[in-house]
């Protein structure tokens, strides 16, 4: 059985079930196999030899650390579904977003962005980078004047969330990639929020997208991963860095950077059981995010009529500031978090501590329902001074819809909200 090619005129869950792994497995197995080896044999010195030397027309797995079978197989299916040219899975979320910046940036450069970010990204631009001779340019995304200033020749990337955790702001990708046009610079977006099939990344100009796998992917919070999805539009000559990449094809030299030196010397690649558990949670990605989104907009309109919330974030709501741009680049109900607001810090805690169905946890669209505070946790070891520049609201309270029936969920959020 020969590699099967995929009919772009299919639907999404169509184009997930039927992608498969660039060989074909020897028994017919119709899922993965998990192929847990660390290394893989070769008929004689010449098909080893053209293997570590790119000469091959679909590239042999050599070690796993590298590449591995069961990790294709899941890059091929995210390929499918989003158009990417091409993907690269990794060992996390902030794994992608390293590896992505480590081969696009270098000392001098400068990479412009919003200070609105997940704490972990945060640290990695204004500490990590930063000691490698890296600039970064805190702008406000929605002053596109600000944006373009911040610019200049050594500018390597503009990233932003595409919509923030957990401020939920939402950058106007249109106008930023206007000006990233006239200068030459790629637009880079973490879609971690808004999965595959509710953001169409390619079609909003996007050159680079990086997304925490272990969030919607993974079925349930079942792994740990990231993806890097190279669109392939844009020319890297442009970048300093990249300019001198001699890239076989089909890489671009973003891709080939980063897969043939970037992660492989970095080590922070994805194992099979991990690719395994998300190519499982990919198949039903879809009627997943359609339960818990819907269920998060229900919710964040029963809190809008609660005497005890202050505020209420969720961008279907008609009181969002953001709601126009989420209508304009989002597909269906936009996520499944939502944010909202108590009095006070001390409520804050109050209530969640008295909530008996959702969980006091820090991940991302599990199949559970879960409650974090992210000043005291998430972002609980910056300073008051850095917690103000990030935004981070010591009221907040943030919550990831799962899978529980949403009468339930409102009769907890209730009853705890009874008690403060």
């Amino acid at each position: 059985m020969g590699k099967r090619e995929i009919n772009q005129a299919l639907g999404f869950n169509s184009k997930i079930l039927t992608s498969d792994k660039n060989h074909a497995d020897i028994h017919g197995a119709m899922n993965a196999p998990i192929y847990r080896g660390a290394a893989f044999e070769f008929r004689d010195s010449k098909a080893i030899a053209d293997a570590f030397q790119n000469k091959e027309e679909i590239p042999s797995h050599t070690y796993s650390r590298i590449t591995n079978p069961t990790v294709e197989a899941l890059e091929n299916k995210i390929k499918a579904i989003s158009g990417a040219k091409d993907v690269m899975m990794l060992s996390s979320g902030m794994a992608a977003i390293s590896n992505t910046f480590m081969a696009l940036s270098y000392a001098g450069s400068n990479i412009v962005t919003s200070p609105h970010l997940f704490g972990n990204t945060f640290a990695f631009f204004q500490y990590t980078l930063a000691e490698f001779g890296v600039e970064v340019r805190f702008v406000d995304t929605d002053n596109l004047q600000e944006i373009e200033a911040a610019i200049d020749d050594n500018t390597c990337a503009f990233f932003c969330e595409v919509m923030t955790n957990p401020h939920l702001e939402i950058a106007d990708l249109v106008g930023i990639k206007a000006i990233l046009t006239k200068h030459q610079v790629p637009l880079i977006v973490d879609s971690t929020v808004i999965p595959w099939g509710g953001f169409e990344a390619k079609k909003w100009g996007v050159d680079i997208e990086v997304v925490s796998t272990t969030k919607y992917v993974s079925g349930g919070a079942t792994s740990i991963g990231g993806a890097i999805l190279d669109y392939g539009a844009f020319d890297w000559a442009h970048n300093k860095r990249l300019q001198k990449v001699n890239n076989p094809a089909p890489f671009s030299a973003f891709m080939f950077k980063i897969k043939r030196e970037i992660a492989r010397n970095f080590g922070a690649c994805m194992d099979p059981d991990s690719a395994y558990a998300q190519i499982m949670g990919l198949e039903t990605l879809k009627l997943r995010y359609q339960a818990v989104s819907q269920s998060a907009f229900e919710l964040a309109q029963f809190l809008e009529t609660h005497s005890r919330i202050v505020k209420v974030a969720y961008p279907k709501l008609e009181s969002f500031p953001y709601k126009a741009l989420s209508e304009k680049f989002f597909i269906g109900n936009p996520g499944a978090m939502l944010t909202f607001n108590l009095s006070s810090k001390a409520e804050c805690f109050q209530f969640l501590d008295a909530l008996k169905l959702i969980r006091r946890a820090t991940n991302l669209f599990d199949n559970r329902t879960l409650i974090i505070h992210p000043e005291s946790t998430i972002y609980g070891t910056f300073t008051p001074e850095m917690k103000q520049v990030m935004g981070i609201d010591p009221t907040l309270i943030r919550l990831s819809v799962g899978l529980e029936e949403v009468e339930d969920l409102k009769a907890d959020i209730t009853q705890a909200l009874s008690k403060l």
